[in-house]
């Protein structure tokens, strides 16, 4: 089972939003700025999400159910704001563009300098804890998104390898 945990519940775009008509707005606030203009307020936000054909199929068999994050990893799972538990293989926890990891602090994963230390995307301080998506420290250029499908994938591939399943046999 997966469950997906987010800091707010998620908003989907309209289905026929995708990435021409954000590239198209993109374009539009950069055109406006380089023109002197104040640029439209955008239509949509960082918080939601382009409902693409993967995306959509997952919305309508009902996987898209998020949880707010969980307070702290225990031995066999996670412990959620309301007390109940979870048992958890593995924890993925995904973002971009900006580094914000104050939300990891409960974890204890936290360095000095206010990151997780990672190795091959591997949170070294709590084992079940992969990161994705925070620039060059946890993969080459991961932080955009055709940075982070090469990182992705060798995480999901690392990942089953270490719950002993053959990376093979997934999707």
């Amino acid at each position: 089972m997966t469950t997906w945990v987010t800091e707010t519940e998620p908003r989907l775009l309209p289905d026929e939003v995708d990435g021409r008509v954000l590239f198209a707005r993109a374009t539009a606030r950069l055109r406006a700025q380089q023109e002197g203009r104040a640029p439209e307020a955008p239509a949509s936000g960082l918080g939601e999400v382009v409902a693409v054909p993967p995306v959509r199929a997952a919305r309508d068999r009902g996987a898209l159910r998020s949880r707010r994050p969980f307070l702290r990893f225990e031995p066999d799972g996670v412990v959620w704001p309301d007390g109940s538990r979870s048992a958890v293989d593995a924890v993925i926890w995904c973002t971009g563009f900006r580094p914000a990891l104050d939300h990891l602090a409960p974890l204890g994963v936290l360095d000095a300098a206010g990151r997780v230390a990672v190795r091959e995307g591997r949170a070294v301080g709590e084992p079940r804890l992969w990161l994705l998506g925070y620039g060059d420290w946890t993969g080459l250029a991961s932080a955009t998104l055709a940075g982070i499908t090469r990182t992705a994938r060798e995480v999901a591939k690392d990942i089953a390898r270490s719950l002993g399943e053959d990376p093979r046999d997934g999707p």
